[in-house]
């Protein structure tokens, strides 16, 4: 499994997003960060797993904290 940092929100309420040594994009809900994840090619990836992943760092707020 690749390292994925979720990084705090920005003042857009967007997160960005890093797979392994990559920036992935910026997230703005729990699908987007699905998105990315397929991209890199995790394809079976729900946003069920995402809620409950180990394997993902979140900073500054978990995975239900997206800013509006």
């Amino acid at each position: 499994m690749p390292q994925v940092i979720v990084y705090p929100p920005a003042e857009d309420g967007g997160r960005r997003v890093r797979v392994a040594d990559s920036f992935a994009g910026m997230a703005y809900t729990v699908i987007d960060l699905v998105e990315f994840l397929r991209r890199a090619g995790l394809g079976d990836v729900e946003p069920e797993d995402v809620l409950g992943a180990e394997w993902i760092e979140w900073r500054g707020g978990g995975p239900r904290d997206w800013p509006r």
